[in-house]
């Protein structure tokens, strides 16, 4: 099973998948966020990460049992984080083309409020 899933408004709108996502506070003031998803930063400013801290905040969403989507601008963050999370036995999907690709088609993001 691939955990790369091309994401779109069926997919983000009717479904029991939690959306993570990924970006840094300032990509979210700038784009918006997926309504309902879920900011947890994985990469910083600088590329530096905490994969343990992450995957803390991503246990607290229901961890191994829940199905994750990931999501960041393009989808090139999100495949490295989710071969990781899959390798930890995560059920997870890269949501690939990220925020970009569906502010593209149209997808109405919203603000992110911090």
């Amino acid at each position: 099973m691939s955990i790369n899933v091309t994401p779109d408004k069926e997919l983000l709108d009717n479904s029991d998948m939690v959306i993570v996502d990924i970006r840094t506070e300032g990509e979210w003031m700038q784009t918006g966020i997926v309504p309902g998803s879920k900011t947890i930063v994985f990469f910083d400013e600088r590329g530096g990460y905490d994969a343990e801290g992450f995957l803390k905040q991503i246990d607290a969403l229901g961890g191994k049992d829940t199905e994750i989507g990931l999501i960041c601008r393009t989808g090139a963050r999100t495949s490295q984080v989710a071969n990781f999370m899959h390798q930890q036995g995560y059920n997870v999907k890269n949501l690939v083309g990220g925020v970009m690709k569906l502010a593209s088609e149209g997808y109405q993001l919203v603000p992110y409020k911090n």
